[in-house]
């Protein structure tokens, strides 16, 4: 289980796809309690040359599989980053109490995850967008 400590502080990098409207809301919407830090956009379609992109590939974590969270050196992929969010959100606004609400639980996090993955493949394929497949970039 992860657990955040009342005291935590540490800049938070959110990784995520930029062509995607549902990760957009999402990274958007989250505000990160002003104890712990700064909140950190990368679109991953936008700065696929950013360092924290190379990082997220030398660890072997494939976008096209969930959305990156990085806090304290520790890096959150997929249900994992989610609940992670709802840690460490502000509880500001109708996102982060929602997200809050949903996702403290890490079961019910892993439970929803893999739908609202398939929603976001969807989105795309509407839009006519390629998945990211950072895993296979040079």
């Amino acid at each position: 289980m992860i657990s955040i400590p009342g005291d935590a502080k540490g800049d938070v990098w959110f990784v995520y796809d930029g062509d995607c409207p549902i990760c957009t809301t999402a990274a958007t919407a989250l505000e990160i309690r002003q104890a712990i830090s700064n909140l950190h956009l990368v679109n991953a379609r936008k700065e696929g040359d950013h360092p924290l992109m190379q990082e997220v590939k030398a660890k072997g974590l494939n976008l096209d599989e969930g959305m990156v969270i990085k806090f304290q050196d520790t890096y959150y992929h997929g249900a994992d980053a989610l609940h992670i969010m709802a840690l460490l959100g502000s509880g500001h606004g109708w996102f982060n109490r929602m997200n809050a609400w949903l996702f403290r639980s890490k079961t019910a996090s892993a439970i929803c995850y893999p739908p609202m993955r398939a929603a976001r493949n969807f989105a795309l394929r509407l839009k006519g967008v390629s998945q990211l497949r950072n895993l296979e970039q040079q």
